[in-house]
């Protein structure tokens, strides 16, 4: 799996790498740093905890000069009157045309290091919400809903919508999501039919389940045959046995007039 995450295999997701004071993940932003370059990816750096010499150490020049490194570690909280970039502009409003401006319609990547000093200047809800409308492709206040609606009838209907909510809870749905690998159409749920491959049928059609009700089965009496059986036509004969008041019969022991 990280080696799926360092080739980019799932664009759009978020990657959290947490370390600790005993083991620290600045090698392993390092790889991801390198690995999203070389797949010419724009990459942005926040730059909270080193600074961009203390970043870059140890990369290829190449790729070193193709980051986007934006200083937040000499001014984080801008107490000069030009801070290069403070924990205050960790902001959608302004990071959006902070990465516009060199994206020019190619995959960009927004490296923040680190995230644990933001978490101390701003609420973990802002901080949260600022990253979801940055993955979202910066939607500003707007959400994307997955609808799935299931009908009496069995048919289900898949959809997905962005939406706003106002201050006074009104829902604004602004329009359908335009992502090439969805489909916004209708679709009846299909069910796997177990017999759809089998080399043969296990259905019957109209003439032939006509037939087999006629069929008469080998062990099936009719009517006819039940009376033909029950009353002797002439001729048969029959065998009339009425015991005699000699007959010594113990039914509790048939062999008694046995000489054993």
């Amino acid at each position: 799996m990280l080696a799926e995450l360092l080739q980019g295999v799932d664009t759009g997701g978020f990657v959290l790498v947490q370390d600790t004071a005993c083991c620290s993940g600045r090698h392993l932003l390092k790889s991801f740093l390198s690995a999203s370059v070389n797949r010419e990816e724009v990459v942005h750096v926040l730059g909270f905890d080193v600074s961009e010499e203390e970043l870059t150490d140890g990369l290829k020049e190449s790729a070193a000069q193709r980051l986007h490194f934006h200083d937040a570690c000499t001014d984080p909280l801008g107490w000069t009157s030009h801070p290069p970039f403070t924990v205050d502009q960790f902001t959608v409003e302004d990071l959006t045309p902070l990465i516009k401006q060199t994206s020019h319609h190619k995959p960009a990547t927004l490296v923040v290091d680190s995230l644990s000093w933001i978490l101390r200047h701003h609420k973990p809800p802002a901080v949260c919400k600022t990253l979801q409308q940055l993955r979202k492709g910066v939607r500003g206040d707007e959400t994307v809903v997955k609808i799935t609606k299931r009908s009496k009838s069995g048919k289900v209907a898949q959809d997905e919508e962005i939406f706003s909510i106002k201050e006074d809870l009104t829902v604004m749905v602004q329009g359908k999501t335009s992502h090439p690998g969805l489909k916004q159409t209708n679709t009846e749920e299909q069910e796997r039919d177990p017999t759809t491959n089998l080399t043969f049928n296990l259905r019957l059609s109209d003439s032939e389940r006509e037939a087999k009700e006629k069929l008469a089965l080998p062990f099936a009496f009719s009517k006819e045959k039940k009376t033909a059986l029950l009353h002797s036509g002439p001729g048969s004969g029959r065998i009339l046995y009425e015991p005699d008041a000699n007959d010594d019969y113990d039914q509790e022991d048939p062999d008694d007039d046995l000489d054993v």
